[in-house]
């Protein structure tokens, strides 16, 4: 039992004397001084021994070797903390390192300078679910069961039931949805932009996105015409442009609205003279819209023979595309650093 005692002081020792870290030199105390360790093995056999005498030696170098090893293992580990301390100490004459900031997506940008050109015309600001009823999305805005018009939105579906057991769940394909929201919430007189996220299935090209940003926006109050909406509409052009934007109306068709118009701008990317951007046709569809359906006001519960009202859809990704000279609507949801830190 000497030689064993004496052969694991010695390696006890040896592998001691290597140790470069804290974390190993937890394990190898363990290893030797644990209750479990090696040395407790051999001690746990003293009473094992025949002879007093020989019991009596064998716990008197058993406790002069542990205490012999619970030194140098305290000594060591002292020696490790004042080495790691140092280790980690902060040299302040050093020079700072530059810490990389994020900033707000190009399409958040807009849309908050959208937020206030709006405020400043009287407008609040709504937000609704991304989640949609096909009740808010579709029939309270004039799109019935089976109209032609529902297959212009083609849409992505949920494969959930709602409480009454109906599959009548998809994700909303135009902000326009908050609208009769809004109306049971306020009433008339109202002013409101509701801005968000929509979704539809959509062939993917240069001006062509499944998911896109709108801002939809509505007035309903007495003696509202087409004369407010257009105004409305080239005022918020021009502050985002900062210059008079060259536009165009034509007629237009939305369930939602009678009559509709679509206000298109001159295509920025290519200066009116075509590209992918644009079709080849020099212009853009930027803000279709009209007066509302007298239905929708009834969905509402706005009474159609008292007020009427305008309503409008701005696209911000591709107003983006224009403000910042942008020829590719996939760019805004590639996560493309390259691109994004530009802005």
């Amino acid at each position: 039992m000497k030689n064993k005692l004496s052969k694991l002081k010695q390696s006890a020792l040896l592998e001691l004397a290597e140790i470069k870290t804290l974390d190993a030199f937890n394990i190898l105390e363990i290893k030797y001084l644990g209750r479990k360790g090696e040395l407790s093995q051999i001690l746990r056999k003293i009473s094992d021994l025949k002879s007093i005498e020989e019991k009596k030696e064998i716990g008197q170098l058993s406790n002069t070797i542990k205490k012999e090893l619970q030194n140098n293992f305290q000594n060591k580990k002292e020696n490790l903390e004042k080495s790691n301390s140092k280790s980690c100490s902060i040299d302040v004459t050093l020079p700072g390192q530059k810490l990389k900031k994020g900033h707000l997506h190009p399409i958040t940008l807009l849309q908050n300078e959208l937020n206030n050109i709006f405020a400043s015309l009287g407008f609040m600001t709504i937000k609704g679910p991304e989640l949609e009823s096909d009740y808010y999305n579709f029939e309270a805005l004039n799109f019935k069961e089976n109209h032609p018009a529902r297959d212009m939105q083609d849409t992505f579906c949920i494969d959930q039931k709602n409480k009454n057991g109906e599959h009548d769940l998809v994700m909303r394909t135009q902000v326009t949805s908050i609208q009769v929201r809004a109306m049971r919430k306020y009433g008339a007189p109202i002013r409101a932009i509701m801005p968000g996220r929509v979704f539809r299935n959509e062939d993917i090209d240069a001006s062509h996105e499944h998911t896109f940003y709108q801002m939809d926006g509505f007035m309903v109050g007495e003696d509202i015409s087409i004369a407010n909406m257009i105004a409305v509409m080239r005022e918020a052009l021009n502050q985002i442009f900062k210059k008079e934007v060259k536009t165009r109306i034509r007629p237009g068709f939305f369930p939602f609205v009678e009559p509709g118009i679509e206000i298109d701008m001159e295509c920025l990317i290519c200066d009116g003279n075509g590209c992918c951007v644009c079709k080849q046709s020099g212009w853009l569809e930027i803000l279709p819209g009209g007066l509302i359906h007298p239905n929708v006001l009834k969905s509402g519960g706005i009474d159609s023979k008292k007020y009427n009202g305008l309503a409008f859809d701005i696209g911000i990704t591709r107003l983006a595309m224009m403000r910042y000279g942008i020829n590719d609507i996939r760019l805004f949801q590639s996560g493309d650093l390259k691109f994004l830190e530009q802005f």
